[in-house]
């Protein structure tokens, strides 16, 4: 094994094999160098020869091998992310050259819950059209569920919701942190208090969500017997919000979602801000590598805004 200890010179891009390192990160990805090699349909030995040229050129061992796979070195972990970094790059060459010569046509599907609050998604969708204004963009409503489902089903491209498990099939960006507060409207007796225990409001009749509840609100009000009598029942957020308004029950509703009947004197919170429950809301997409152009180039526009925000 060649053990320099320094990297090779400036020379080394015009000398280096890129296919070697396309292999090291099959070879990373598989967990082992006989996984890569039925993966890549190629006999074990050239895999494993490719391997062996490839820490020769870079000048130090990259991965440790044993009889239960492998593992990067310090030096191959660092390979491994500029590796993958340019493949990235590369799978991006021709959606870049095709927004770069203006021939980008075809359509954005996205599905959403209800009520999404983020400045960062909204302004990437301004944005996106001004510099693709041929590509239609479709937002459809549903409930979380519905959301994951119709990803994985390829019913549609990109999505914003909540998951309670993570789907291998799925990417997950992080978008926002949503809050939740329960709400009773100004002619409910409780209008202007606070509650202590949520035991208190088990009789209390209430509006569900339905489907479109979270695991997060839906354990809470299992654990205090909350909701067992139920008033009303709307899917979207919109209307449970109208139907609290209208007194017909006492409800969990995102907080940025009713801050305008808030601001009205129509709602009002009975949870201590400190105790409203939490949850993250996710930019969704398939994990395929294959997306259409206008997809990936929606896709990475809210990527780079929601990163640019947390380097903010």
């Amino acid at each position: 094994m060649v053990d320099r200890a320094t990297l090779p010179d400036k020379t080394f891009a015009s000398r280096v094999d890129w296919n070697l390192l396309r292999n090291f990160v099959e070879i990373v990805r598989a967990g082992g160098i006989g996984a890569a090699a039925r993966k890549l349909n190629k006999q074990q030995p050239s895999v494993s020869a490719a391997l062996k040229r490839l820490e020769e050129q870079v000048g130090v061992q990259l991965l440790n091998r044993s009889s239960a796979g492998v593992e990067t070195t310090a030096a191959g972990t660092a390979l491994l992310a500029l590796c993958e970094e340019m493949l990235e790059t590369a799978r991006m060459v021709p959606h870049q050259v095709a927004q770069a010569t203006k021939r980008i046509e075809g359509a954005v599907r996205i599905q959403l819950i209800s009520a999404v609050a983020s400045p960062e998604f909204d302004e990437s969708i301004a944005s996106f059209h001004r510099r693709n204004p041929n590509i239609h963009i479709e937002i459809r409503v549903s409930p979380w569920r519905s959301v994951l489902d119709a990803l994985e089903h390829g019913e549609a491209e990109i999505g914003v919701g909540y998951d309670s498990s993570v789907r291998s099939s799925l990417i997950y960006e992080p978008l926002f942190v949503e809050r939740q507060q329960l709400y009773c409207a100004r002619s409910h007796p409780l209008f202007g208090h606070r509650i202590e225990r949520l035991g208190e409001l088990k009789d209390e009749g209430f509006v569900l969500t339905g489907e479109d509840e979270f695991d997060t609100i839906a354990r809470l009000r299992r654990r205090y017997r909350l909701g067992s009598r139920a008033n009303g029942r709307a899917e979207d957020i919109n209307e449970a919000t109208r139907l609290i308004v209208l007194g017909v029950g006492i409800g969990f509703l995102p907080v940025l979602a009713a801050e305008q009947a808030v601001a009205r004197g129509q709602l009002w919170p009975l949870l201590h801000s400190d105790a409203e429950p939490s949850y993250d809301i996710f930019l969704l997409a398939r994990a395929e590598p294959s997306r259409d152009t206008a997809t990936q180039l929606f896709l990475d526009e809210v990527i780079r805004r929601l990163r640019s925000q947390q380097r903010a």
